[in-house]
């Protein structure tokens, strides 16, 4: 995979100079489908470096895209399995579905374990343009436009491949994957919920099943629920127009992610 370090100019260290929703996830019908983010992916400010021009396009686009592909079909089937979500008003059922299929689809790479490569591009600095003349030159600026648009930040990149990695080394199980994405399919976090007191007593009550089973099944490992709270935790330095353009937009171009999602979840 190609190399995605940090800013170069900071230098070799890195541093900066028993409810319904219980229920439902305690079964197994809903398992077979996960954030403290650290400091070196938040530091997204303009340097000297010029490393956030730096972004990154997958190296076997075609794989890594089928792969999603699938991941995203499973976390649609998932949240119409949860009998929860389709009593909401289609209101906030459509808010939670934007708000949360991204880190829903970054948990369910994690549960199938894909993993991807990236290659890294450098967006050309405003002198360069400048000097070559590129997008003012007629006939030039679709294309320019295209180069710039391809692809995402490396740190964007960073963030999800070491999401993916925290996952991985704490070897979550299927149940615990189920209880994580009840989390955060109930966002009450949201402006505008309808049934936003609800909402967030199904993400007490998440949070709830996935403590209680670690505290069942992990009784040695008094850490473990921290560990998963801290995956969750980083997801939210995932965005969902950075999954839609990693990993779609080699798929479907232009297309607006939000309706194809409409269109999978609720064939409209």
């Amino acid at each position: 995979m190609a190399s995605l370090e940090g800013c170069r100019c900071r230098g070799a260290s890195g541093r900066a100079n028993s409810s319904i929703l219980y229920s439902i996830l305690k079964s197994d019908s809903l398992g077979g489908q996960q954030q403290t983010t650290p400091g070196h992916l938040r530091q997204q400010q303009a340097c000297s470096c010029g490393s956030t021009r730096r972004r990154g396009v997958l190296r076997s686009p075609q794989v890594t895209c089928k792969a999603a592909s699938a991941v995203l079909v499973k976390t649609l089937r998932f949240v119409k399995n949860v009998p929860c979500f389709r009593e909401l008003p289609e209101d906030d059922q459509l808010m939670l579905i934007r708000s949360g299929w991204a880190p829903l689809l970054v948990l369910g790479l994690a549960q199938d374990r894909v993993d991807f490569d990236t290659t890294e591009t450098v967006e050309p600095s405003m002198l360069q343009r400048i000097l070559t003349g590129g997008p003012e030159r007629h006939g030039e600026a679709p294309a320019a436009q295209s180069r710039g648009a391809a692809g995402v930040s490396v740190v964007d990149i960073e963030a999800i491949k070491a999401f993916l990695k925290k996952c991985w080394s704490v070897d979550i199980s299927t149940k615990e994957y189920a209880y994580l994405k009840g989390a955060v399919l109930f966002n009450p976090d949201l402006d505008g919920l309808r049934c936003l007191h609800y909402i967030q007593s199904l993400r007490r009550e998440a949070h709830q099943a996935l403590n209680e089973h670690v505290r069942l099944i992990h009784r040695e490992d008094s850490t473990r629920f921290a560990k998963l709270l801290i995956a969750l935790s980083m997801l939210r330095a995932i965005s969902p127009p950075v999954v839609a353009q990693l990993f779609f937009r080699p798929v479907i171009g232009s297309v607006n992610i939000e309706e194809v999602l409409m269109e999978m979840f609720y064939g409209k």
